[in-house]
C-alpha cells in the first residue's frame, strides 16, 4: 500500500506544471450543461421565493444543497453538520411619532431619516436655525452659538452665493462644504440632540422612495458584540422638505426661501432661534435571523492540511412587492455559482472515488448574505471551520450563466469569462490561472473589473473579498451586469447552461491544479486595490 501511494504521488509530481493531465480532463466531464439545468432549475425556481437570507426560501436552498453535498459522499465538517450557523440580527427602524405645533407629519411621507439612529425621544419647544451650518474663516453660521442639545435646522444644500461669488471661498468656486458629508459630521460634532436636513431635493426623494421607506425591511447585520462607538450618540438626522422647514419657522414670520435669499444676498448669517413645539420619538426594534452557511468537505491525501476553497453565494433578493412577477429567482445572480460549486463538487468527489482524489482538502462553500452586506462570508473568515493560514486559496463564483450587456453581439460572448484579483495577493495564482485556461478552456478572459481605478469596485462586491482581506489569494469568476440584474426577469429559461458549465470547468481545472501542486501559492504581491470598500 505505501509503496503504491509513493507511486501515485511521484506520477502526481512527474506530470509537466503546464501540460495537459488527462485525469483532470477525465472528471471535468463530470461537469455538464444538463446537470446544470437540474439543478438551478430547483434552486431557482418559484417555490424557493427569490432565497432570500432569513426567509424560507433560503432555507429550503441551504437544505437542497446540503442534501447534495451529502449525496456527493462530502463530509459534513461542522461536528457532524453540513451547517454552520451565521448570527444574524434584523434592526427595525420605527418611528413612533412626529409632531410640529401639534400636526403629526408621516414617515416616508414628510420626512425621512439618513440610516437607522439609536432609539431616542425628543421634547423641545424651540429649534435653532443655523442656516447653512457651515463654519469657515470667512463665513460662520455658528460662531458663538451653543447647540449643545438643541434641535436644529440647517439647509442642505449649496453655500451662501451672490452673484456667482462665494461667501465661503470669495471665488466662483464653492467650498467643499457643500459636498458630501463634512458639513453633517461639523453639526455633529457640536452634539445637537437632532438635525433637520431641509432641501428643496427631498420633495422629490420622497416622492420617488416613500413607499420604499415606510415599507422596506429591516436590515441585517452580523450579531457581535459592540465595542464601544463614539459616533453611536451622534445626533440623527432628518431630511426633511421645504414645506416641513416652513411648518418650524411659521411662528418667526420667515420661511426657508427668505431666509436662504437674506443669507444669499447679505453673506451673513441669520442664525436664530425659532419658537416651535417640537417632538418626535424613534428607534431600532432587534431580532434574530436564522441563517447558514453550508459545507461540505473532501479530505485530501498528502497535503490534507491545506484547504482549497470553492465558493458562491446562495442567497438572493427574495419577493418584490410590485408587478405581476414577485418572485426574484435570482437564476444567474447566483444561481448560477452555487450550480457551478455544486458540479465541481461532483467532479473533484468522482475523482476521489476513482482514486484520484486532491492531495490538498477542499473546502466547498455555499453562503448565504451576500446581498445583505457579504454576511455569509465575513462570518465564516471570523469563525473559520479551518485555519485560514492554512487555506491556501478561494474561487469564487458569482454570475457566470449569461452574456453581460458588453458582450452582447461581440464574436467571443459564448466563449469569455471576466476574472478579479488573480494577481492581487499573489504571482503564482495568476500563472497558475491563465495556464489552465490556456491548456483546457481557451476562454477569452477579461481583466477590466481587475483595475483598481475601476468605477464598478467589483473586487469589494462578492464573497472573496472576506478571504482576500485576510491576505488569502482568491480569483473572482463573473459574467457582468445584464439587464435583468436584480429584477424578477432574471429567469432559468435564460441561462446560457453550455456557457455556464465551461466556465465552471476553468474554475474546475484551475483549482485541479492548486489542489495537487507541490507547493501552495505565494503570497508575494502587494495588493494595489484601495484597503477598504
Amino acid at each position: 500500500m505505501k509503496k503504491q501511494f509513493l507511486w501515485i504521488l511521484a506520477l502526481w509530481i512527474s506530470i509537466p506544471a503546464f501540460a495537459q493531465d488527462p485525469r483532470a480532463q477525465k472528471f471535468a466531464k463530470q461537469i455538464t450543461a444538463k446537470d446544470a439545468k437540474k439543478h438551478l432549475s430547483i434552486l431557482a425556481s418559484d417555490e424557493y421565493e427569490g432565497r432570500e437570507t432569513g426567509k424560507p426560501g433560503a432555507e429550503k436552498a441551504a437544505n437542497y444543497i446540503a442534501a447534495q453535498f451529502k449525496k456527493l459522499g462530502l463530509t459534513a465538517p461542522v461536528n457532524g453538520s453540513y451547517f454552520q450557523n451565521v448570527s444574524l440580527v434584523e434592526n427595525l427602524f420605527e418611528v413612533k411619532s412626529f409632531n410640529i405645533n401639534g400636526t403629526a407629519l408621516t414617515f416616508g411621507k414628510d420626512f425621512y431619516f439618513s440610516g437607522t439612529p439609536d432609539t431616542k425621544a425628543i421634547n423641545a419647544s424651540e429649534v435653532v436655525f443655523i442656516g447653512y451650518g457651515i463654519d469657515s474663516e470667512n463665513y460662520s453660521d455658528l460662531k458663538n452659538t451653543d447647540i449643545n442639545g438643541k434641535v436644529v435646522l440647517f439647509i442642505n444644500k449649496g453655500e451662501p452665493v451672490k452673484n456667482g461669488i462665494s461667501a465661503v471661498t470669495k471665488s466662483a468656486d464653492n467650498s467643499d462644504w457643500s459636498k458630501g458629508r463634512k458639513r453633517l459630521q461639523y453639526i455633529q460634532s457640536k452634539n445637537p440632540s437632532l438635525i433637520l436636513a431641509a432641501s428643496p431635493d427631498v420633495a422629490e426623494i420622497l416622492e420617488k422612495n416613500g413607499e420604499y421607506f415606510k415599507s422596506a425591511g429591516g436590515r441585517l447585520s452580523l450579531k457581535k458584540e459592540k465595542a464601544p462607538d463614539a459616533k453611536a450618540n451622534a445626533a440623527a438626522v432628518v431630511n426633511i422638505p421645504v414645506s416641513v422647514a416652513d411648518m418650524i419657522l411659521k411662528n418667526s414670520g420667515l420661511n426657508y426661501e427668505t431666509l436662504k435669499s437674506s443669507i444669499d444676498n447679505s453673506s451673513e448669517p441669520k442664525t436664530q432661534t425659532v419658537k416651535t413645539n417640537f417632538s418626535t420619538a424613534f428607534g431600532q426594534l432587534s431580532k434574530d435571523v436564522k441563517a447558514m452557511n453550508v459545507m461540505g468537505f473532501l479530505p485530501g491525501t498528502d497535503l490534507k492540511d491545506e484547504v482549497l476553497v470553492f465558493s458562491a453565494h446562495y442567497d438572493h433578493i427574495g419577493l418584490t412587492k410590485s408587478g405581476t412577477d414577485k418572485v426574484n429567482n435570482g437564476a444567474d445572480d447566483d444561481g448560477s455559482g452555487t450550480t457551478g460549486v455544486i458540479e465541481i463538487a461532483r467532479a473533484f468527489a468522482k475523482a476521489k472515488k476513482a482514486g484520484k482524489g486532491p492531495r490538498r482538502s477542499i473546502l466547498f462553500l455555499a453562503v448565504t448574505g451576500e446581498e445583505k452586506g457579504l454576511l455569509g462570508s465575513e462570518w465564516y473568515s471570523e469563525n473559520p471551520v479551518f485555519p485560514l493560514n492554512k487555506t491556501i486559496a478561494d474561487l469564487n463564483i458569482d454570475m457566470i450563466g449569461r452574456i453581460g450587456t458588453a458582450y452582447k453581439g461581440k464574436a467571443d460572448s459564448a466563449n469569455y469569462c471576466y476574472l478579479i484579483g488573480s494577481d492581487k495577493l499573489s504571482s503564482d495564482l495568476h500563472k497558475i490561472s491563465e495556464n489552465a485556461n490556456s491548456i483546457y478552456t481557451k476562454m477569452t478572459i477579461d481583466y477590466k473589473f481587475n483595475d483598481p481605478k475601476d468605477p464598478e469596485r467589483i473586487y469589494y462586491r462578492s464573497d472573496h473579498y472576506n478571504f482576500a482581506k485576510h491576505g488569502i489569494p482568491i480569483i473572482f469568476y463573473f459574467n457582468g451586469v445584464h439587464e435583468d440584474y436584480h429584477k424578477p426577469s432574471d429567469e432559468v429559461h435564460k441561462i446560457n447552461f453550455p456557457l455556464l458549465a465551461k466556465r465552471a470547468q476553468l474554475v474546475y481545472y484551475t483549482g485541479w491544479d492548486l489542489a495537487n501542486r507541490e507547493s501552495r501559492p505565494a503570497v508575494d504581491v502587494k495588493n494595489d486595490m484601495p484597503a477598504t470598500r
